[in-house]
């Protein structure tokens, strides 16, 4: 649960980090990233004191590569049949979603 955590986390920011380079930010924006940052703080508070440091290193630095992977391939553009399946655009209105998620399984993680 807690590396699933970690690797949406690493997600949304890289979603976070395009959408600033290619919109403004706005309030409802701002408000978002400051609830992902204390889940942020708090998912790796608990990480660095259940697990051994060097594992969430170690996979906080693969769920970071596996994110900037996955965002280049859905900012070049995913196509199915010459059409596009999804761009950028879908992905930001449907990041609330990814927020809802991310806060409820640093619920779970502290309540396990």
């Amino acid at each position: 649960m807690l590396y699933m955590t970690i690797q949406l986390l690493f997600i949304y920011f890289k979603i976070a980090r395009v959408h600033k380079k290619e919109e403004e930010c706005t309030t409802f924006w701002k408000v978002q990233h400051s609830i992902v940052a204390l889940v942020a703080l708090l998912t790796f508070i608990y990480a660095f004191s259940h697990w051994v440091w060097y594992e969430v290193l170690v996979v906080s630095f693969l769920s970071f590569v596996l994110a900037g992977m996955l965002i280049a391939a859905v900012q070049l553009g995913i196509f199915v049949d010459g059409k596009p399946l999804f761009g950028m655009k879908h992905v930001y209105k449907n990041s609330i979603y990814l927020t809802l998620a991310l806060c409820c399984l640093c619920a779970i993680v502290y309540l396990v």
